[in-house]
């Protein structure tokens, strides 16, 4: 296939690109800035988040199978102030609205066009399992996942086929969550969040980059999939987990307070303080197999630390 990958150099884009690429597909990059393509490589195309896709660009997207859309501001890039929220919606909703806007304007469409989401569409819950065909939680990231996904379905009256994926917490020692903890787990600093009872749906970098992978080559997957591990577990759990793999001590609680000092008081109590229970059952109906199912398992592969 031939396929169009936007955020190809972030955490997930890159290891897609990877992957897609040793998997045989021919993977074209849409950059930022045209400064950036020509350091890469002569088959990138230019494209902005702020604005349509010139007619010379677009056509050069002409033949393109699929086009998968990860690029978005970092959430946990800094302290959720109005600038910052501004910055994150306009990226991920203004962004996808003029990507879409261009594909639309292509002569022939791509087959799929696969776009990022978030678990975040549930909003803060329970203990109850949320599945993809529940409703949309409160909050600012709640509120920012319909608006995302509501821009890729204008694709869908031009018979393309839309794929949602909502990440969960994506693990990898190379950036995101994960990568932040490191340091003061291995300090000894590591502790409890808040309470410690809110669930974390988690996943692996490698079962994320599968997962993609099934869901642009897979015809019969559309709409929202949850891309998260058969096993989530509370904040507590994921302490005591990432202590024991680390073998170092996890006595340093962070109470909620804390964690809305350092963070926001907004983005603390959507992120860290909150979470879901969320199961990926359309994509283990889709017959996606986990490399990662269980969290202790994951972490030592990520962090090349056996059990001896």
């Amino acid at each position: 296939m031939r396929i169009a990958l936007t955020g190809s150099t972030g955490l997930i884009g890159s290891s897609l690109l990877t992957a897609l690429s040793e998997g045989g597909h021919d993977v074209v990059r849409l950059v930022r800035s045209p400064t950036t393509a020509n350091q890469h490589d002569d088959d990138s195309i230019e494209w902005t988040p702020t604005g349509e896709m010139q007619e010379g660009e677009l056509k050069r997207l002409e033949g393109t199978d699929a086009i998968v859309h990860l690029a978005g501001e970092n959430l946990g890039g800094g302290r959720w102030t109005d600038a910052r929220m501004k910055r994150i919606y306009d990226s991920r909703v203004v962004g996808t609205r003029n990507l879409v806007n261009s594909i639309m304007r292509m002569e022939t469409k791509p087959k799929a066009f696969i776009c990022a989401s978030a678990i975040g569409y549930y909003g803060p819950h329970g203990d109850e399992t949320i599945r993809e065909n529940d409703a949309r939680g409160t909050g600012f990231l709640a509120e920012l996942c319909e608006e995302w996904e509501r821009e890729t379905k204008r694709l869908e009256e031009c018979d393309v086929r839309v794929v949602n994926a909502r990440f969960g917490i994506v693990l990898s020692p190379r950036g995101g969550a994960l990568r932040k903890m490191l340091l003061p787990f291995r300090m000894g600093g590591g502790g409890i969040i808040g309470t410690g009872r809110q669930w974390y749906s988690w996943i692996s970098l490698d079962d994320c980059v599968g997962a993609l992978h099934l869901l642009i080559e897979d015809e019969n997957a559309s709409g929202a999939f949850n891309l998260v591990a058969p096993h989530p577990e509370t904040n507590r759990e994921f302490t005591k987990t990432l202590g024991r793999v680390l073998k170092r001590p996890t006595i340093i609680p962070m109470p909620s307070f804390a964690a809305r000092l350092a963070f926001s008081r907004r983005m603390a109590d959507e992120t860290i303080l909150s979470g879901a229970r969320v199961e990926a059952k359309r994509l283990t109906e889709l017959g996606y197999e986990f490399q990662h199912p269980e969290l202790e398992e994951a972490l030592r592969q990520l962090l090349g630390r056996s059990k001896s």
